[in-house]
Order: C-alpha cells, then structure tokens, then sequence
C-alpha cells in the first residue's frame, strides 16, 4: 500500500507524548490497539506493514518482526477529529496478541467478572521464549 503522498500525515494529531492510538482490526474482529508516533504511521504507509512505537520499550518496532505475525495493511482510516487511527490489516499467522490468542480481546465481563471467552492460537513461549 505504497503512499503517493504523505501530506496527509499532517491532518493527524498526535497527543502530548507525539503518539496517536491506533485500533486494528481484521474483517470485523479487532485485533489490537497500539500507539503510533509519527515515523510509525509513516512506515506503516510506505511500506504497507503495521508499525508501532512502543511506550514500555520506547522504541519502534514492526509488528510480527519476532513472530511472523505481520499485519499487511488494507487501508488507514483516521476518525473525525484526526486524534486516532484505524488500521484494516490482514493478519497474517494465526494470532495478534502476545499471549497467543487471535486477538488481545479475549475476556468478556460476564457476571461480574472478567472470563476468558477464546483459546488461545499458538503457544507464545514458543513463538517468543521465556519472559514474554
């Protein structure tokens, strides 16, 4: 998904820290939400791959650069007042989440409490080792 232009960027607001909220999702499930800096959302519209700055490491880092679980990226939506993104992807492997589900939305309140509602995809200490 090669950008022809990247004047758009400007249209984005990007909170006090410079980073943006991005929600992705495949088809209709969500997969994630993650922050984006400027070079992030830059990256991600150069080379069609989601990228993220990550604010515990604060670094950026493309997402399934240690898993294989790369998002290629289908369109960028950005909301109303341009201080959020929406990522479309297709997830490729067979999970978003660190823990291993296809998703980082796999609890649901239900009777007053948090109970996980999908099994995980793939074993994540497997996929990334100890410490994950």
């Amino acid at each position: 998904m090669a950008a022809s232009s990247m004047k758009w960027i400007k249209e984005i607001t990007f909170g006090p820290h410079g980073l943006v909220p991005a929600i992705v999702q495949d088809g209709n499930t969500v997969l994630m939400v993650a922050y984006m800096n400027r070079r992030a959302l830059d990256l991600t519209a150069r080379t069609g791959y989601a990228h993220f700055y990550s604010r515990s490491r604060r670094k950026m880092w493309k997402k399934g650069e240690e898993s294989g679980h790369v998002q290629r990226v289908v369109a960028i939506r950005a909301d109303c007042y341009g201080n959020s993104i929406l990522l479309l992807v297709r997830q490729k492997g067979p999970g978003a989440c660190h823990t291993g589900h296809r998703s980082c939305f796999f609890r649901e309140v239900r009777g007053g409490r948090l109970v996980t509602v999908d099994k995980p995809r793939f074993d994540p200490l497997k996929v990334y080792g100890k410490g994950k």
